[in-house]
């Protein structure tokens, strides 16, 4: 059968052997008890999953720019893979809010078809892409926080995000291993490559402090992000100790009347971000992705 076009093929997903990775991806909760916990709220838990799988769907789209623009092939393959993780941790996670508050909303649902102000991801995972030091500073920050929350949250009260945490942990780790080592050979490397990773830093310390609010949801039904400050302060400052750098002293960015990623309000580089990531879906919203 012919098409006039490659979208028009993906609306008519009957032969799934054309594409590389398929089409018609099953529930990735398919046969999973997704019974509510006794006295657990479905609709804070499903904001939960919400803020969590935005986090890493917003982030992973970043880490996916980075493709053919590494500096070596070895990291090219490095960070595709961390997007890959992050991305599965996406489908997991937005796949749960479906399930919680009974909605049974699909993933591409909420990748695709919501509104910037739907969307609760920190602002840090939003911020345009730099030059590698950037990257390596965002990455470092984004995982370190993430790892420590995802620890916490293997004891969730939901066995689900439980389950999901525990997966999560093991990726992360290596996320987090990554950057560190990426951070200490530039930051202890040459002088400009020192100049390049602080400057990274300096850039997205502004966003750092909003990883750390408490969101009366995450309070209720997850991990309140306060009590992961002093660990990642501790790491950061044994990364940065050994890299040779400062670990910035900056004002953090405010928000908008004290709104800010958790609450939908976010940078000027989302609607640009969303305007990429959505819009296939968008002009087939008929098609199989």
């Amino acid at each position: 059968m012919s098409f006039d076009t490659a979208y028009e093929a993906l609306a008519d997903a009957q032969d799934d052997s054309r594409w590389a990775f398929g089409t018609g991806f099953a529930d990735p909760l398919s046969g999973v008890d997704t019974t509510l916990p006794s006295g657990m709220d479905g609709a804070e838990l499903s904001a939960y999953c919400l803020m969590l799988g935005d986090d890493a769907l917003i982030f992973s789209h970043r880490l996916q720019e980075w493709c053919t623009n590494a500096p070596e092939l070895e990291d090219e393959v490095a960070i595709a893979n961390i997007g890959l993780d992050l991305l599965g941790q996406a489908r997991l996670l937005l796949a749960r809010a479906g399930k919680a508050d009974g909605s049974e909303r699909s993933e591409d649902s909420y990748a695709f078809f919501r509104a910037e102000h739907e969307f609760r991801n920190v602002r840090l995972a939003e911020l345009p892409r730099g030059d590698f030091g950037r990257l390596i500073a965002l990455l470092l920050v984004f995982s370190t926080w993430r790892l420590a929350l995802l620890q916490r949250l293997r004891d969730s009260r939901d066995p689900v995000l439980a389950a999901i945490a525990t997966k999560g942990v093991k990726e992360v780790a290596y996320h987090r291993d990554y950057a560190a080592q990426w951070a200490v050979r530039l930051g202890d490397g040459t002088e400009f490559s020192h100049e390049r990773m602080q400057a990274g830093l300096n850039e997205i310390w502004p966003y750092v402090g909003e990883l750390f609010a408490s969101h009366p949801v995450e309070v209720s039904v997850g991990v309140d992000p306060a009590s992961l400050r002093e660990e990642f302060d501790d790491v950061l400052a044994q990364v940065c100790s050994a890299a040779t750098l400062d670990v910035p002293e900056v004002p953090a960015r405010a928000g908008v009347s004290g709104r800010t990623g958790r609450d939908g309000v976010h940078t000027e580089a989302m609607g640009y971000l969303l305007a990429e990531l959505q819009s296939v879906a968008r002009a087939y919203p008929d098609a199989t992705w």
